[in-house]
């Protein structure tokens, strides 16, 4: 029995308080309070801290507190204890009002110089922008206008900003010039709830801490990198939101691009925020940008239509409410892209994500080169098992490593392996949501896992012409698939033509 290691120590943050614009919403109290809770319970948090939340609603600070306290009995991922959830809520409290109020930010203003006088918390503060897109720039200008941003006195003063951030690259241009014209670059911070996940931070220790990958980690030993990030999921609720969205914007620029970055990036010269995001940003911006026809070819766009999933009955795309009867917006998509650059020359990079799919699953899939067959000339070759090391990110976290291996007997006869190493069996980490780790980070100051301006425009550069060319196409070229299936033909035949084929969703 492998003997479990404990999570590493680290110490509490410095005092500080942390402000939530949209404090009323869905994520403040699926993930965020948590994700504060667990910080809190394994000693993260500091004494000195305080919680100010701000939304439209009338409330009092005790109906808010009352509010959250529900709400994490509800969520919490760990056992909650009553003296944890007092010691947390003892520092919140409430603030009405809109965002693009300036008499918001007047009450917010007296709110924190009571909190920082009672709470003792040192002028620190941390904005956290848990709003809809739309608000990130009204209230980054308010910030601005009223000086709450600028920091004196020897406190700091950050901006957590949600995704997705922009729609295309020119508003994400033109937002990144916004908040930049307020605040300095290290001052922000455009959070993935991807990073917070152990899986994905080890990438890097995967390839840069082991002399068994690095040496391989390049076009001469990789075929192909598989990509996926799959959902069960339907658009539910939020058809007003995700037909003016889209699979494209809403999850590519962002958590596979980031996933792809870690993947490709070149090793940085120290592992500092600089540093890594720097390499990211370079990788992100060697990614080959095809022209219409191209982005056309190497693209499959598709909408669920109607499908029974178990007990449960799935209706079309199109029939969901707040979504347009006639919307081209897709709901899967599937990329081949090439990566211009010397270590990568050649190899392609296969990603997809999608709603109601047929299972939850998040992974990046290394493909290596075949060895040659010919001293096994008698086995069939199609029965050989891929070699293949997959970093699995949800529902499990886990790395595992396909090869063949003698089949015990008399005979040669080969057949395929695996080997798995689960985070659960060797670590005794305690459940999280993705949250802890990224909230405590801008807490401490440290951005590695963060996007940097120029990473985000790099990111959408990339996107751009395959949103110009479906734009042009309009319905043309829009593929189905049924819900619970593992997507649309189309994009099986995206590898296909190249004599590959996708991993199975399962």
């Amino acid at each position: 029995m492998n003997r479990k290691a404990p999570a590493s120590a680290a110490a509490p943050a410095g005092p500080c308080c942390l402000v939530i614009f949209g404090a009323s919403g869905d994520l403040t109290h699926r993930l965020l309070m948590p994700a504060l809770y667990n910080l809190a319970a394994t000693g993260l948090l500091p004494e000195e801290f305080s919680i100010i939340g701000i939304a439209r609603g009338e409330m009092s600070s005790d109906a808010f507190r009352n509010d959250l306290a529900k709400s994490l009995r509800q969520f919490a991922i760990r056992d909650v204890e009553k003296a944890t959830v007092d010691r947390l809520l003892a520092g919140v409290s409430y603030v009405s009002g809109a965002a693009d109020d300036p008499a918001t930010y007047d009450r917010l203003d007296r709110e924190l110089a009571r909190v920082e006088r009672e709470r003792h918390t040192g002028g620190n503060r941390l904005f956290y922008l848990a709003t809809p897109p739309a608000a990130f720039a009204p209230i980054g200008r308010h910030l601005g206008r009223s000086r709450l941003a600028r920091e004196q006195d020897g406190a700091w003063r950050r901006l957590i900003v949600e995704k997705p951030f922009g729609t295309d690259l020119a508003s994400a241009q033109a937002l990144n010039r916004e908040l930049l014209g307020l605040l300095e670059e290290r001052q922000i911070y455009r959070i993935d709830h991807y990073l917070g996940k152990e899986t994905v931070q080890n990438i890097l220790v995967l390839r840069f801490a082991n002399g068994l990958f690095e040496p391989i980690w390049n076009r001469d030993h990789i075929d192909h990198v598989q990509i996926t990030v799959a959902e069960t999921l339907t658009v539910g609720h939020r058809g007003r939101f995700y037909d003016a969205t889209g699979a494209l914007r809403d999850m590519v620029p962002n958590h596979l691009f980031q996933l792809l970055s870690l993947v490709t990036m070149e090793p940085p010269s120290r592992f500092d925020a600089h540093a890594v995001r720097s390499q990211k940003a370079y990788a992100l911006d060697a990614v080959h940008q095809p022209d219409e026809a191209a982005a056309l070819h190497d693209s499959v766009r598709a909408q669920y239509v109607a499908a029974r999933i178990g007990d449960n009955e799935v209706e079309d795309y199109r029939k969901t409410a707040d979504v347009r009867p006639d919307s081209t917006t897709e709901t899967y998509v599937a990329l081949k892209l090439m990566i211009d650059n010397w270590r990568w020359a050649g190899v392609p990079f296969y990603l997809r994500t999608g709603k109601a799919l047929k299972s939850r699953q998040t992974e990046v899939a290394i493909k290596f080169k075949q060895a040659p067959f010919a001293m096994f000339r008698d086995t069939p070759v199609d029965r050989l098992a891929q070699n293949f090391l997959i970093m699995k990110i949800q529902p499990e976290e886990c790395i595992g490593l396909q090869f063949n291996a003698k089949v015990p007997g008399p005979v040669i006869a080969i057949s395929g392996v695996g080997m798995t190493f689960r985070y659960k069996d060797y670590f005794d980490a305690a459940p999280s949501t993705g949250y802890e780790t990224l909230i405590y980070d801008c807490m401490i100051g440290d951005a590695i896992l963060f996007q940097r301006a120029d990473g985000v425009e790099a990111g959408w550069q990339v996107v751009q012409p395959f949103l110009n060319a479906w734009r042009e196409a309009g319905p043309n070229g829009l593929a189905v698939y049924k819900a619970g299936s593992e997507g649309p033909e189309e994009a099986d035949q995206l590898l296909a033509r190249d004599g590959r084929r996708w991993r199975s969703i399962a």
